[in-house]
């Protein structure tokens, strides 16, 4: 670490709120990238939760140059009659930036913005599923359904029921949050493993209960951050909001025990802290502090639970870094991964400022910023 480095460890992660560390992050990236060239090249999930981090940045701050930037990256896949460029329609990771449209449409009118949400959401009509009604993750992954999923298609899908009065899409993704639930939570730890195949057929799956091996921290994450984007949506009578609530309270406090309590960031795996070879990871840690806060602020956790959050909020600033231009280098982030078994989890490589990362640490950051007013 050189002196700069060393600089920032002790000065700049005690003094900056977690407000201008979420602008941090989010210029960081700007200075980086043209909206245009955010990678990869096509209409997906890792631009898609980095905006969307963006988005709740600017919505706190007022701050038009980060709705501008999004605007352009989204102008930049939506053509004049509402089609997508470069969207995968059979993989549920090209649909969740869709959720970046709303805001685009309150704002602008632009019929453009209207189009493309009914380009992407009605797929989920005619999407894959299992034999018991359960999303494919993607389509070249028969029967598969991942947690990651919840995320992709939950939030713009809820939000689409209540914008344009569709409430099947709310019952729609109601009904795979718990399906998910029911077939992937270990009865002993209440974690969640990575997947289920039904049909057990999948390399990963137990042969038993179809489940995958391992409680991937990621991917854990995910799921809980999408219910509380869908709740911000599901009128509060729905029938299976009651239910809904129970697995997200389940989830958190079963996820509160596994936090390293010396660091207080979660393991890539998040049971096997123990193990020697095991490892920190901060995009899980910022999904899960991300949550728990959440759900404080909403109501659903105890206030005691925001000393958890904090922990690991604090875990990770002192992870960062500043680089020679004084731009933040969030490091120790998982690049993405399929399904596996331990030995595939504890070898995948990091990367620093990897979008998807950098996007759960700016949601992180919006959200500590708001709990700073939770009493």
């Amino acid at each position: 670490m050189n002196a700069s480095e060393t600089n920032a460890k002790h000065t700049d992660q005690d003094t900056r709120t977690p407000l201008e560390w979420a602008e941090k992050a989010c210029e960081t990236l700007m200075d980086k990238f043209e909206p245009e060239q955010l990678p990869p090249e096509r209409f997906h999930y890792h631009q898609g939760v980095f905006l969307s981090g963006m988005e709740k940045c600017w919505q706190e701050t007022g701050k038009t140059k980060y709705y501008d930037y999004i605007k352009a990256w989204v102008d930049s896949h939506i053509l004049e009659d509402g089609s997508i460029t470069k969207c995968k329609t059979d993989e549920l990771d090209d649909i969740q930036p869709g959720v970046l449209l709303y805001s685009l449409y309150e704002q602008t009118g632009d019929e453009r913005y209207k189009k493309a949400l009914y380009e992407l959401v009605p797929l989920l009509k005619s999407w894959r599923t299992n034999p018991s009604g359960g999303f494919w993750h993607k389509g070249h992954y028969p029967n598969q359904m991942w947690l990651d999923g919840l995320y992709m298609a939950g939030p713009i899908t809820v939000q689409f029921a209540k914008t344009f009065g569709e409430s099947e899409y709310a019952d729609m993704m109601a009904n795979q949050a718990i399906l998910m639930e029911k077939h992937t939570k270990d009865p002993v730890t209440g974690l969640l493993y990575h997947g289920w195949d039904e049909t057990k057929e999948a390399s990963w799956a137990d042969a038993e209960t179809g489940q995958a091996p391992e409680f991937w921290g990621r991917a854990i994450g995910w799921y809980p951050v999408a219910l509380l984007e869908m709740f911000e949506y599901l009128p509060e009578d729905h029938k299976d909001k009651a239910k809904l609530v129970e697995i997200l309270q389940n989830l958190l406090i079963a996820l509160v025990k596994y936090q390293d309590p010396i660091t207080g960031l979660w393991y890539q795996v998040v049971d096997k802290g123990d193990l020697p070879d095991n490892w920190l990871e901060n995009s899980c840690t910022s999904l899960f502090v991300h949550a728990i806060a959440k759900a404080v602020r909403f109501g659903y956790l105890d206030s005691k639970y925001l000393a958890y959050a904090w922990k690991g909020y604090q875990g990770v600033i002192d992870t960062l870094k500043l680089d020679e231009k004084g731009d933040v280098v969030i490091g120790n982030i998982c690049i993405g991964t399929g399904i596996g078994d331990y030995a595939h989890y504890i070898a995948r490589p990091t990367s620093e400022n990897d979008l998807h990362g950098a996007g759960a640490f700016i949601l992180m950051c919006v959200e500590m910023s708001l709990a700073q007013s939770v009493v």
